[in-house]
């Protein structure tokens, strides 16, 4: 991408329909603040055998956060670990390419970024037949977690409807506070925890674009971005997002890491570079 108006042409381009009438894009998004972050879930950071502690990471975050009572299914409960910042298997995205691009953009100014997209209508058309007749029936783009516990009480449930081909769901989380809603958030989540995104993509390539934003342009974005306001002080609501607005606003020299600005989920560690995302 050479500029702004480049970028902002190639992601409408990509969201248009060949509907006649009113059609919304059915892409999602996520942006990395560096190309060499990748796009592994929290729970494989862990390394290791990470996939045999799933189960004792819910459990036992459900165990001590029960007084939260996000909603009544698993889903919920993954969801809100996610916004909290425990290791799980799910991803952040966002309806918002504006959003996306806040988070590719208000850290690391002097190394490329990445601006992902996936069309989850696409993701969805691959799915085991009891999830695809559901959302069918729906009339739905995504899931809600109320619909993926119709069919799928718990993450075993889950991954056994994929047999050995892991599949990608999305769905959107409860609306768990403002961040949640003014990041237009979604998650997706793949029937093997052991199984992740970056091997989806490659398997299914005609289904994701991804650009990539050299520094010129990263500055350019985060400009327009402060114009139009969508910085952490609306995507964080609260003093933590009203602070790393300002530290990355008024700071003289440039941000290597945001701060919790820097994921969505607003919740790892300052310095931890991962690139994800939030929901």
């Amino acid at each position: 991408m050479s500029s702004w108006r480049e970028l902002d042409d190639a992601v409408g381009e990509a969201g248009r329909s060949d509907e006649v009438g009113p059609a919304h894009s059915t892409l999602v998004f996520r942006g990395l603040a560096r190309s060499t972050y990748t796009h592994m879930s929290g729970l494989a950071r862990l390394c290791g055998d990470y996939a045999t502690v799933e189960s004792h990471l819910i459990r036992n975050f459900r165990k001590y956060a029960h007084r939260q009572v996000p909603g009544p299914t698993v889903w919920d409960w993954l969801a809100l670990g996610q916004h909290h910042g425990l290791p799980t298997r799910l991803l952040d995205w966002t309806f918002s390419p504006l959003v996306a691009l806040h988070f590719a953009t208000a850290s690391w100014p002097e190394d490329d970024a990445v601006l992902l997209a996936v069309d989850c209508a696409g993701a969805h058309e691959l799915l085991p037949e009891p999830l695809g007749e559901l959302l069918a029936a729906e009339g739905a783009l995504l899931f809600t977690t109320e619909m993926l516990a119709k069919v799928a009480a718990d993450l075993p449930c889950f991954d056994e409807l994929g047999g050995d081909r892991p599949f990608l769901a999305f769905f959107e989380p409860p609306s768990l506070d403002e961040r949640v809603i003014n990041q237009s958030s979604v998650l997706s989540v793949l029937s093997d925890p052991a199984f992740q995104l970056e091997q989806w993509l490659e398997e299914h390539p005609g289904l994701a674009r991804a650009w990539l934003i050299p520094p010129p342009v990263k500055a350019e974005i985060r400009q327009r971005l402060d114009q139009a306001n969508i910085t952490e002080r609306v995507l964080l609501p609260g003093l933590d997002g009203l602070a790393d607005w300002l530290r990355r606003y008024y700071s003289p020299g440039s941000i290597e890491y945001g701060g919790a600005g820097a994921s969505m989920a607003g919740q790892e560690e300052r310095h931890r570079q991962d690139g994800r995302m939030a929901g």
